[in-house]
């Protein structure tokens, strides 16, 4: 059967039409990774040159499942010959081929966040800057976003507005940290992953011959998950374009999510204005999801206005509702999941991996760990320490990239006294003091003390030096060896596997740490069996595999059966039959912090039609009328989200009397202000409309028909405050009040317990 007999109607004309600029909105479940891939093919059975073809992907095991695909479609290794992968994979490359040009060696280092941010943190350090106002994160965070705009050192510190921002914030010397941050970066041979992308736009444009280079090489451009552009993958994309117009990006507007990463949506809203004779293609049939969930979701997205229009259906059976919980605490919440979770496992005998609690932030992971652990499911986290992250792997690994590029000062640090070679902590920082001195890296320094003095003593010279040779030894291996081999080699001889052996505790820890070198090991093994026949797979191969790593590629499969959490972001990409979309209450989701503007609210509500549209067969979404935060029980109002849900579309339920008690041990009790424990009543009906569910009688109804704008009222958390907006009536009743040391709230009356005074 032809590949093209596999597709429906829209996605074959999106497949077939190849020339030109051309844009494939493709909705949620609806196969977009599938038309890219076919799309591909086609060219290949069209004669188009593999190696004219450039597809850029955001993660490294998309373009492997691509790639794959394409072969068999195909046949032959023409596949291989498709430059494919990540943009800072395939870019990195250009940047090596290249690297010379822009002042770095062929073998840079890349940093990742964690060797960023350290490397700030000694800037901040040595320039005697105060480390609580200037924190690493944010510091990096500044840079990060300057680079995604392609905002040089130099244009930084030039730019008024940029700095009014600066001494606003109290961080007046953000820009002089990163101009000293770029520098010692350039110095230590090494980039981060935003010099990925920043760099590889100053070759394009300080470099003619280079562009025309790719220009003519990339005559045809595709580009997966184009809503999730930044502004430097944008302008890169546009630049090698431009001569052949031959572009194809595929992505879909309502699925915009990571705006705090730099993506901007208006690459993708804008692409007409870019191309004004492209081609769209909408692909809207949803092969992932109910009926119900389909229009679930089309429900709340069709309110956002900056969007590109297009209607997803489904021909899926109309499967359930999405359900509605509501619970009175967040320890409830966690508990209530888990049991449906738990009914659910017995009752259809679905695997655990059937299952994925999803939820805003990933301090709301604890009350469900909790509840997931004592009822025997066994679950992950998604989004912890990577394994690439781990200490004795972070270890290794420095070593490695010292192998490839000892002028790496973040490896250095890490390793010159690990495992211990009774090298201090003041011989490092004096001999960072003679590199600064010098204007050389550290690495000179211990090589050529006697060009470069730094205030230590004769014997730790010595064990400096033979710390030396042992480096100069790997990195003379580093083209002879094949990536195991050397890598063994390196384990053993650096000592780090005696000492993770001659640990005297081992500990379950201690024995985890040694099974993660081993799998390390095996892994590098794989990497290099991987190869072909006549090629030799090296340690600096492997490495700038692993420093190319994203976070989804980092996540450590396991094959044990697990029920997943993660937050909303990490979920997309991902399907489960069975979803719970957990703490939706307004201030938590939507976000505080995302009510400012409607382009932040916009984005909000996009990320709620990500965590709708993971889900394939039930869909459960569950807030609670109280939460503690800070130690303080907190009254919660349900999120505007599920208003804006059709209610055709919704069942309510409440959680069966007893099954929270059971599990709580104490029947349903929140400690309140003064250290009293008030029970809280679950009398709430099924399929209770949503603007009733949060109410509870208060004590205080008559006080509440009294209140109206201008009323002076008295609530036990926020003290004194004033009524400035009223809305709706009766139990449904809303105020807006503004409390002097608080700023505005908006609460229910009926729950509020608020007191009228006078004055």
């Amino acid at each position: 059967m032809s590949y093209l007999e596999e597709l429906n109607e829209s996605q074959r004309i999106a497949v077939e039409n190849i020339f030109g600029p051309t844009m494939v909105i493709a909705g949620a479940g609806s196969g977009k990774t599938r038309v890219l891939t076919y799309r591909i093919a086609h060219m290949l059975q069209n004669d188009i040159d593999p190696f004219n073809i450039l597809s850029l992907t955001f993660t490294n095991k998309a373009a492997k499942e691509m790639s794959h695909r394409i072969s068999k479609i195909c046949g032959g290794n023409e596949a291989k010959n498709i430059t494919m992968g990540t943009f800072h994979a395939v870019f990195s490359k250009i940047l090596r081929y290249n690297a010379d040009r822009i002042g770095f060696p062929s073998n840079f280092t890349i940093y990742d966040t964690q060797d960023s941010k350290s490397l700030i943190k000694d800037i901040i350090k040595e320039n005697n800057l105060d480390d609580k106002m200037y924190k690493a994160s944010v510091v990096f965070g500044r840079i990060s976003a300057a680079k995604n705009n392609l905002v040089s050192p130099e244009s930084y510190t030039g730019n008024e507005d940029i700095q009014l921002e600066d001494r606003q914030s109290r961080r007046p010397e953000i820009g002089r940290i990163y101009r000293v941050y770029a520098n010692r970066c350039q110095k230590a041979g090494a980039m981060d992953f935003d010099d990925l992308l920043y760099f590889t736009n100053v070759l394009l444009r300080d470099f003619p011959d280079v562009l025309h280079y790719y220009q003519q090489k990339f005559r045809f451009i595709l580009v997966d998950e184009y809503q999730d552009t930044n502004y430097a993958q944008y302008l890169i994309v546009k630049k090698i374009a431009a001569a052949y117009e031959n572009i194809c990006v595929v992505g879909d507007d309502a699925q915009s999510i990571y705006s705090f990463r730099g993506a901007n949506i208006k690459n993708i809203l804008n692409f007409r204005q870019d191309y004004p004779d492209f081609k769209l293609y909408k692909l809207e049939q949803n092969y992932r999801s109910s009926k119900h969930i389909v229009e679930a979701a089309n429900s709340v997205i069709k309110r956002n206005k900056d969007q590109i229009n297009k209607h997803v259906w489904t021909d899926n059976a109309i499967g359930n509702k999405v359900s509605v919980v509501r619970t009175l605490t967040d320890n409830e919440e966690g508990k209530v999941i888990s049991n449906k979770i738990f009914d659910l496992k017995q009752s259809s005998s679905p695997t655990y991996n059937d299952f994925a609690i999803l939820y805003r932030t990933n301090k709301q992971s604890r009350t469900f760990e909790e509840s997931l652990r004592k009822l025997n499911i066994p679950y992950k986290i998604y989004g912890g320490i990577s394994f690439y992250q781990r200490k004795e792997i972070k270890d290794i690994l420095s070593y490695f990239r010292l192998a490839a590029n000892p002028r790496d000062e973040e490896a250095l640090k890490r390793v010159i006294n690990y495992p211990k070679r009774a090298i201090g902590k003041t011989s490092i920082e004096n001999i960072i003091i003679s590199a600064n001195k010098y204007g050389v890296t550290m690495w000179d320094v211990i090589n050529d003390f006697q060009s470069y003095p730094a205030d230590i003593n004769q014997p730790t010279k010595a064990r400096i030096y033979e710390f030396a040779t042992m480096i100069n030894s790997f990195g003379a291996e580093i083209n002879k060896l094949d990536a195991f081999t050397l890598a063994e080699q390196i384990t053993k001889s650096s000592g780090i596997f005696k000492e993770l052996n001659d640990d005297k505790t081992k500990g379950p820890e201690e024995v985890e740490r040694i099974q993660n070198v081993e799998e390390l090991l095996a892994g590098i093994q794989e990497f290099v069996n991987s190869g072909e026949d006549d090629e030799m797979k090296t340690l600096a191969d492997f490495m700038m595999d692993v420093a190319l790593l994203t976070d989804t590629d980092q996540e450590k499969l396991e094959d044990r059966n697990h029920v997943s959490l993660m937050t909303i972001h990490a979920s997309k990409g991902l399907e489960f039959p069975h979803v719970y979309v957990v703490g939706l209450e307004e201030n938590l989701f939507p976000s505080q912090m995302a009510l400012n503007t409607r382009s932040e609210l916009e984005e909000e509500r996009r990320l709620f039609y990500v965590a709708l549209t993971r889900a394939m067969t039930t869909c459960t979404l569950s807030y609670t009328s109280s939460r503690f935060i800070w130690g303080q029980a907190v009254m919660c109002e349900p999120s505007r989200f599920i208003d804006e849900i059709d209610a055709q579309h919704l069942t309510f339920e409440t959680p069966p009397r007893g099954q929270g008690r059971s599990l709580m041990g104490g029947g349903f009790e929140t400690k309140m202000k003064g250290g009293l424990n008030k029970p809280l009543h679950t009398n709430t009906p099924s399929l209770t409309p949503l603007s009733k569910i949060a109410t509870s009688p208060s004590r205080n109804t008559s006080d509440n028909e009294k209140i109206m704008i201008g009323t002076n009222v008295l609530h036990e958390r926020f003290g004194k405050g004033k009524v400035t907006q009223l809305e709706h009536s009766g139990a449904d009743q809303k105020a807006v009040i503004f409390f002097p040391h608080h700023g505005s709230k908006t609460m229910l009356l009926s729950f509020a317990k608020l007191t009228i005074i006078e004055g």
